[in-house]
């Protein structure tokens, strides 16, 4: 049935052609069960021909509405002319009005609307009925003419609903479009800044390197202990280096660069201590807590970390509501640094914090999502049971290959 239901809504004009072939066997019996046989009002042969123009009318009417109106109003005017009586075909006239007010020019549903509500009472002038009043016909044709009217109200509803919808979809397509937009302009930005902050990483440990290079050289006759020192700990320096230029690879950076000595170390897991401070001095209480044992991490883990929780708390500041608490876990494990952000905030939903940002710039989760996917980790963000927000993150000390 399915099936069957789809090919009859691909194929419209034989569902109008089968309803046109059993409105021209009704019509068909109909003539030959009245007075066309007597002769009495036109011919048979003539209302038979209206019927099957009017049937055409009915076949074709969806796919040329227009010509059809016309058609069918000038069919109704050579019987008025002719003398040939309304038939059952007749009432196709009321499907054509429909349909045109629906689907039809402007202009072919003004005519409709005004062959339809002049239909009856012309009727009623050419054949008026016998053994009745002046008051009696005229109560008839409005009582014939309010089927016309119906049916095209019905289809204009149908146009200006179906006009609706259509706008509907173009402003959802556009609005889809633009918020694809938006996100890529927003990761694009947020890529390029992490760019930026890998850059001056890397930076930092090729300076670390040269100075320890340079103090190896100064002193490898004097004190070896000490030109050894310095290089392991420029062998330990590069690596690190190595691994954040791996994380740079692929992020495209145009347009932007630094002058030379502004190149500075960027914020570390430890001053998420100060970070935290500053957040209880602004009136935001933070429980912080770290797990695990401490030790040196590669310094864009370290980054990412920073930011993550500073993101965290500016979104709680921004959309938590009065009377929020925070709480920040930092967890060390054994190939990998955990974080959990929460509060119990009562202020805006989830959808606010995918569009807010510490920054100002908006977007804040995205780019946390990019810092995150940047060294390999994952990030899972939402509201908790109950109210408030958490935002968990899983950073591996060793960059993915």
């Amino acid at each position: 049935m399915q099936r069957l239901y789809d090919f009859l809504r691909r194929h419209p004009t034989w569902v109008d052609t089968f309803w046109a072939v059993f409105l021209l066997g009704l019509s068909g019996v109909s003539i030959a069960s009245t007075s066309y046989v007597s002769g009495r009002h036109g011919t048979a042969a003539g209302a038979l021909a209206a019927s099957a123009v009017m049937c055409v009318a009915i076949a074709l009417r969806r796919r040329w509405p227009e010509k059809m109106l016309v058609l069918a109003g000038a069919t109704g005017l050579v019987q008025l002319v002719l003398d040939i009586e309304p038939v059952v075909a007749d009432f196709a006239m009321l499907v054509i009005v429909y349909t045109v007010a629906a689907v039809g020019a402007r202009w072919a549903s003004r005519f409709a609307l005004a062959s339809g509500l002049s239909a009856a009472t012309l009727a009623q002038i050419r054949w008026p009925q016998e053994h009745t009043s002046s008051a009696g016909l005229i109560a008839l044709a409005i009582f014939q003419t309010v089927p016309f009217a119906l049916a095209w109200v019905l289809g204009d509803s149908m146009r200006t609903r179906r006009a609706y919808f259509a706008q509907l979809e173009e402003r959802a397509a556009r609005l889809e479009k633009e918020r694809e937009a938006q996100a890529k302009v927003a990761v694009a930005a947020e890529r390029a800044r992490i760019a930026r902050e890998l850059h001056d990483v890397v930076a930092h440990n090729v300076s670390v390197m040269v100075v320890q290079a340079d103090g190896a050289a100064y002193v490898l006759d004097s004190a070896p202990d000490q030109a050894k020192k310095a290089l392991e700990t420029i062998s330990s320096t590069g690596r690190q280096a190595l691994a954040e230029m791996r994380r740079l690879l692929g992020v495209l950076r145009t347009g932007e660069h630094k002058e030379a000595g502004e190149y500075v170390p960027q914020p570390d897991v430890e001053q998420i201590d100060d970070l935290v401070e500053q957040c209880r001095t602004s009136g935001l209480p933070v429980d912080f807590k770290v797990e695990g044992t401490p030790r040196p991490l590669p310094s864009g883990v370290e980054l990412t970390a920073y930011r993550i929780v500073q993101e965290a708390l500016t979104n709680t500041r921004k959309h938590g509501g009065p009377n929020t608490g925070a709480s920040v876990r930092l967890v060390y494990f054994d190939d990998g640094l955990g974080l959990l952000v929460e509060d119990d905030g009562k202020g805006a939903p989830h959808e606010l914090y995918e569009e807010g940002g510490a920054d100002g710039q908006g977007h804040g989760l995205i780019g946390m999502r990019e810092r995150v996917g940047m060294v390999g980790g994952t990030l899972d963000a939402g509201p908790r049971p109950g109210g408030g927000f958490r935002i968990s993150a899983l950073l591996p000390l060793k960059p993915a290959h």
